[in-house]
């Protein structure tokens, strides 16, 4: 039987997932470590998520772990490896979610977010829950480029699914299903992900 959905008059906890286990072949580096105005990529999306008021946060690692790992040691964050990071996202959404649930049982939901958004940002949290909120749907999700997509905020009846995802397409599904359950912000900036050089050039052009 499902956990239902938290009361409005109630305080609303939710942990971050944020999704760093790529190889980044495409990108030919590390994209995680990728410096944006002075900040790893992947520092932008933690401390985007360390702004909100989710906790707590994973970050989850596989590729290249061990030059990432460093960057993450002075920061309040849970570090998950999964070994498995090569199968695709679902492997990471797993890793994730199950350590949140080792972290605590009270959570109401969990944002998932990837560490390739410029644009991601403590307000866009705000939103996604906002909408929840508003909307009461279990799953509510960032919507650009025609479809739904990540960040995206699962109720934690969701959990034992995210827990046992496989492949590559990791939550497309669970993003992309019935309506009643799922409600999609539009948030075009998000679709802008850097994944490869021409990516990066793209988003901060070279200067007159």
């Amino acid at each position: 039987m499902s956990a239902p959905p938290p009361s409005s008059a109630q305080p609303f906890r939710f942990g971050a997932v944020i999704l760093a286990a790529g190889a980044s072949t495409r990108m030919g580096s590390p994209k995680q470590l990728l410096e944006i105005d002075g900040r790893p990529l992947l520092i932008r999306a933690i401390d985007a998520a360390l702004a909100s008021p989710a906790w707590p946060v994973v970050v989850v690692l596989g590729a290249h772990a061990e030059k990432i790992r460093p960057v993450l040691a002075r920061l309040p964050v849970l570090v998950a490896e999964t070994p498995e990071w090569s199968e695709g996202m679902a492997a990471s959404i797993r890793a994730g979610v199950t350590m949140l649930r080792q972290f605590s049982r009270a959570l109401d939901g969990a944002v998932v977010a990837l560490c390739d958004q410029p644009a991601f940002s403590a307000a866009v949290i705000a939103q996604l829950v906002a909408a929840q909120r508003t909307t009461g749907r279990s799953i509510v999700a960032a919507h650009y480029s025609g479809r739904n997509g990540a960040p995206a905020l699962f109720l934690r009846e969701h959990f034992p699914t995210l827990a046992h995802l496989t492949g590559e397409a990791g939550a497309r599904t669970l993003l992309n299903g019935d309506p009643a359950h799922v409600a999609a912000v539009d948030l075009p900036a998000l679709a802008l992900d850097l994944d490869t050089p021409a990516d990066v050039a793209a988003f901060r052009p070279t200067p007159p």
